[in-house]
């Protein structure tokens, strides 16, 4: 009995060290604070950026679950907030009016599977503590992470308000990385069609660079015209000209893409 009150007191300790001193955010701007949770017998350590004034918004704020991509997997928990979301978030603490949940994948793992489930736990984990609107649940993700936007909202397709996956794509570009797919559909002969089918009745908003040699924008390009070809309700696609693979900044700065996310509701 004593060695197991034990291991629950190291852990709990744990928690506590992630969290750190603050989980409501200053008046003055919102902030990150450490969270961890427990899925499958396994602690992964996760990020929560808490908007300014959340606690007068409880029950009401939107909430946002972010996909990182392939330089920032880790087990440290915190790389995952140095590009992408996490920079436009630190440079708009004071007016971001939303929760943003950002789960970690290890070294060299995907967005599938278990960590899938992490990251839905986090989801779920945040919009409990700090009383996020189940209504306005919104995901998007970048480059590894649009492929794990993918996935995640295929298993659940009624859960998400909208989804925005960045410079993404459905089969792996590269040979060196076959896991790299969107899985629910690899084996199907037209996995384009497969995806618009089930995710139709979803506001989804695209975005790709259209000189994008590491992950090509020609999936985004047959997403798009499958969605359109499937009667989909709101499918957008917007692809930069003179972008690369760096899709991110230019979508997390667009103004117009934050008011279209924020104006779905399940």
């Amino acid at each position: 009995m004593a060695r197991r009150w034990s291991g629950w007191l190291l852990w709990a300790v744990a928690m506590m060290t992630v969290a750190g001193c603050a989980s409501t955010p200053a008046a003055s701007g919102g902030q990150f604070v450490g969270r961890a949770v427990k899925v499958d017998g396994h602690a992964a350590y996760y990020q929560v950026f808490v908007p300014r004034n959340a606690a007068a918004s409880r029950g009401q704020l939107p909430v946002i679950l972010f996909l990182h991509g392939s330089g920032e997997r880790g087990r440290d928990g915190r790389r995952q907030t140095q590009a992408g979301l996490g920079p436009y978030l630190r440079q708009h603490t004071s007016t971001f009016p939303a929760l943003v949940v950002l789960p970690q994948t290890p070294d060299d793992q995907e967005w599938s599977g278990e960590n899938n489930r992490i990251a839905l736990a986090a989801l779920d984990a945040a919009i409990a503590e700090f009383g996020a609107d189940p209504q306005r649940q919104y995901l998007t993700g970048m480059s590894m992470g649009g492929y794990g936007s993918w996935n995640i909202a295929l298993e659940h397709p009624d859960r998400f308000a909208a989804i925005a996956p960045v410079c993404g794509a459905v089969l792996s570009p590269h040979q060196s990385r076959p896991d790299l797919q969107v899985e629910a559909v690899a084996g199907q002969r037209d996995p384009y069609a497969a995806i618009a089918q089930r995710l139709r009745n979803v506001p989804i908003w695209m975005f790709h660079g259209a000189l994008d040699d590491l992950v090509p924008p020609d999936d985004d390009r047959k997403l798009h015209a499958a969605f359109q070809q499937a009667g989909a309700k709101d499918v957008r696609y917007t692809e930069y000209p003179e972008g690369n693979h760096n899709a991110w900044d230019a979508t997390y700065a667009d103004a117009a893409m934050w008011a279209w996310m924020f104006a779905q509701n399940r």
